[in-house]
């Protein structure tokens, strides 16, 4: 295993943090608090370089809000200051820990996301249904409240063994221990907020253990992972049966994850395999019905957002170009043909 050194004076130089503040702002200028930030901006960065390199840095408390996207989340939002730290650290911390990585881990990855994972899932279906002419079964799991279930000690125990520096160590400590999701159980801390850039990294890092486990130890072929969802294929209901329980022994004794138990399935490929907002079938693949109720009710809130006077034609016609993009991922011309209608009588009305 390769180890790394010498990696605080990389995210803590003036240069990273000035490059960190670029990629951070991007979208970003009109918001109150990155424009505050602006205003007195090389004093602000200058002194959060100071308490770094002092080691009296200290990440400061979250604000919350929730979203719908589509089921309620909690989202926690750091400070701007503690952002362009955390965009600071993953710019180091990401190539290192990348390679590392799965080719068939999608979340949060350059060249990835939910499209690529649902295509490479596809491959694996249509493989072992040698195109539907063969059976085919599907083991679907989520991991229960994944976020908030992220062990502290597990997690900086992971980090520990690649990155061999005190000072990064304890400034990612400060990071991971800025938020803690519940109070503590038997086994410590536990939590990392869904709102901040390094969650996505320390999220991929924490169920790497879990995929190496998934393709070395078990030695299963056709696994595809989406944060805290994952997919395995095989040609028989039995040999998924089989795996369930040493997926719950890793998880619950290496990770202190569960399961959610409402959300583990194992379906026959002609019944369709319902996976990141669309429905897998031998031969086409078609939007989830809530995806399809979600995009209208979404289209019309942006049509009256602009009958309102609130946005523009444009940022409608934007909205619905984006909405064709995901229709595009599945058999669904006619659909798409009815939400461009539906759209343009809206606007007209």
């Amino acid at each position: 295993m390769q180890v790394h050194r010498h990696l605080f004076e990389r995210i803590t130089s003036t240069e990273n943090l000035f490059t960190a503040w670029e990629e951070f702002r991007k979208g970003k200028q009109g918001r109150k608090d990155v424009q505050d930030f602006e205003r007195n901006f090389e004093q602000n960065l200058f002194r959060l370089h100071r308490e770094l390199i002092a080691g009296t840095y200290r990440h400061q408390p979250y604000s919350a809000f929730t979203i719908c996207d589509p089921k309620q989340r909690r989202i926690h939002k750091a400070t701007v200051r503690d952002r362009i730290l955390h965009h600071a650290v993953f710019s180091v911390l990401n190539p290192i820990f990348e390679p590392t990585f799965i080719a068939h881990s999608f979340s949060c990855r350059r060249s990835k996301g939910t499209h690529k994972a649902v295509d490479a899932l596809e491959r694996m279906l249509r493989s072992v249904s040698r195109n539907g002419t063969r059976p085919c079964f599907v083991l679907k799991c989520d991991i229960h409240q994944f976020f908030a279930s992220v062990d502290h000690d597990i997690l900086l125990g992971i980090l520990e063994k690649r990155l061999k520096d005190e000072k990064a160590i304890a400034l990612l400590r400060e990071i991971v221990e800025s938020f803690t999701a519940k109070d503590p159980t038997i086994f410590g801390h536990s939590g990392i907020p869904i709102g901040n850039l390094t969650s996505q990294l320390f999220a991929n890092i924490y169920l790497n253990e879990f995929d190496q486990f998934i393709k070395q130890k078990l030695k299963i072929k056709r696994y595809v992972r989406y944060t805290d969802d994952f997919v395995i294929v095989a040609g028989s209901y039995e040999e998924l049966e089989g795996v369930l329980l040493p997926i719950r022994s890793f998880l619950k004794e290496q990770l202190h994850l569960e399961l959610h138990p409402r959300k583990v399935t194992i379906r026959k490929y002609r019944q369709g395999i319902d996976f990141l907002g669309y429905v897998l079938l031998p031969h086409h693949r078609v939007l989830r019905t809530r995806a399809k109720r979600r995009i209208v009710r979404k289209l019309r809130e942006r049509v009256a957002a602009h009958k309102a006077g609130l946005i523009t034609k444009e940022s409608v016609e934007q909205s619905l170009q984006s909405y064709l993009g995901v229709l595009s991922h599945a058999n669904c011309y006619r659909l798409s043909q009815d939400f461009q209608n539906q759209c343009w009588f809206l606007l007209q009305e």
